[in-house]
């Protein structure tokens, strides 16, 4: 019997339904980050001590680069995961652009938007 060179229509759209489930959770954690950066109506500090008030907004400072940080991170997961569902419309999603062999289903349901299989990414 001749090795699979990719996956079915079938298992290609398992795995559009998992991609897209992880996209709308992403979108959503996203929206979350955007909104802490947006927040410019929080704790405010006007009442309190200079001294103080000086240490709040260091740690407000610190506080929104973590999440523009954040936020940049989760925008590059969502890129990635539109990205594999461009590869399953064009049928090439599952296959490792190293080896070119089927990328097990275990390692795409656990990462849907990798494009190494366990082998190539091992020999790096």
């Amino acid at each position: 019997m001749a090795e699979k060179t990719r996956y079915s229509d079938d298992e290609l759209e398992e795995f559009r339904a998992l991609i897209q489930a992880k996209l709308e959770e992403a979108y959503k954690d996203y929206d979350v980050l955007r909104s802490a950066l947006d927040n410019s109506t929080g704790n405010d500090v006007s009442d309190t001590s200079p001294t103080f008030k000086i240490l709040e907004e260091g740690a407000n400072t610190s506080m929104k680069e973590e999440s523009a940080r954040l936020a940049q991170r989760q925008m590059k997961f969502i890129q990635n995961l539109q990205a594999a569902l461009v590869r399953i419309e064009n049928k090439t999603y599952g296959i490792c652009r190293e080896t070119g062999k089927l990328i097990p289903k275990e390692r795409l349901r656990a990462v849907p938007h990798t494009t190494l299989s366990i082998e190539a990414k091992g020999g790096k």
